[in-house]
């Protein structure tokens, strides 16, 4: 059986639909750099272009990797590129309430269950599965194994983890960037996290329970998130929230040279970093329009002539390396030749 999702549409005759709105989502895990920066530019031209709305989302619910001031720092680095917003800023740790109901009323359909199994546990499961990419598959341990949360908690003597059951279906649906998509949740994924505890959402809830009810039309992110999209669909439909299902748009990384995402390895590439040392904003939206198929020829391009050349179309569909050329760009300007 495949799950084919759809946006619903509204009859001709209905009422007109609310404005499109997508929204832009820093972690406070860590600074900003140009490959987060590139995939929030994108967000930011697509809505500008296109009329839609924009919501500033801080998403700090993972409590221990959190910096302090890291929110007020992606705030201030988002502003001195020019990408502005509609809305917010709004923090995820603020509405932990909303999460604990769903979590609830997800445990009461049976949808999900407590899970006593440590990651240590799960990856030396002899029985786990493993996906394509190396990652251990939960094998569904906890299913069914207690019959409530109090007793799951009385037996491990610690707050079980909450897991949400996946259906034996899989699941089409066609990204606005990527094509069509098709996975198998149940040999792909597993049974995933919903919440780390009763109340300490996990990152796949919060945004599903949050796009939702902030009225997001349109998720605009890296395709390292790709796989996500199949759990948030599956939530959409287990929270009774098909409606409100939003348009997804996926778009490839930026990497260093040895074909990983950018991390501290590939040294320091955070948008503070060049503040720092007096790089100006133009020429970072320059390197990142390149970066989006547009000429940097000139060395630096406003945010008002990069949102006129913008065209969708030229977006290069395979990541994008960062070379010494392009951070000798940054540093010294069009002129720099790295040999």
């Amino acid at each position: 059986m495949i799950f084919v999702v759809q946006l619903l549409s509204a009859p001709a005759d209905a009422t007109p639909p609310l404005p499109r709105r997508t929204r832009l989502a820093p972690s406070p895990t860590g600074a900003l750099h140009l490959g987060n920066a590139r995939t929030f530019l994108i967000n930011w031209l697509l809505a500008r272009q296109n009329g839609w709305q924009i919501l500033l989302r801080i998403e700090d619910l993972d409590g221990p990797r959190v910096k302090v001031g890291a929110d007020q720092q992606a705030i201030e680095d988002l502003q001195w590129l020019g990408l502005d917003f509609d809305y917010g800023p709004i923090f995820q740790s603020a509405r932990q309430s909303t999460y604990t109901a769903a979590v609830d009323e997800l445990l009461r359909c049976g949808t999900a269950y407590p899970c006593i199994c440590s990651r240590r546990e799960v990856e030396q499961a002899a029985s786990a599965p493993h996906a394509e990419d190396g990652a251990t598959i939960y094998p569904g341990t906890c299913r069914d194994r207690f019959a409530s949360v109090a007793e799951a908690q009385a037996i491990s003597g610690r707050p079980p983890a909450i897991r949400f059951r996946v259906p034996d279906r899989k699941i089409r649906w066609t990204d606005r960037f990527a094509g069509e998509i098709k996975y198998d949740p149940a040999r792909q994924l597993g049974d995933f996290v919903i919440s780390k505890t009763i109340d300490q959402a996990a990152y796949q809830l919060a945004v599903v329970i949050d796009d939702a009810g902030m009225g997001i039309t349109d998720i605009v992110r890296g395709d390292d998130l790709l796989d996500s999209t199949p759990r948030q669909l599956l939530l959409y439909n287990g929270l009774g929230l098909q409606s409100k299902i939003p348009s997804y748009w996926h778009f490839p990384l930026v990497i260093g040279s040895d074909g990983r995402r950018l991390a501290k390895r590939h040294g320091d590439t955070r948008l503070a970093h060049f503040r720092e040392m007096g790089v100006p904003a133009e020429r970072i939206l320059a390197l990142m329009g390149q970066w989006l198929g547009i000429d940097r020829t000139g060395g630096a391009i406003s945010l008002r002539e990069l949102q006129q050349a913008f065209r969708l179309e030229s977006v290069p569909r395979a990541a994008i390396t960062l070379t010494a050329s392009d951070e000798a760009f940054l540093l010294d300007g069009p002129s720099k030749t790295v040999k």
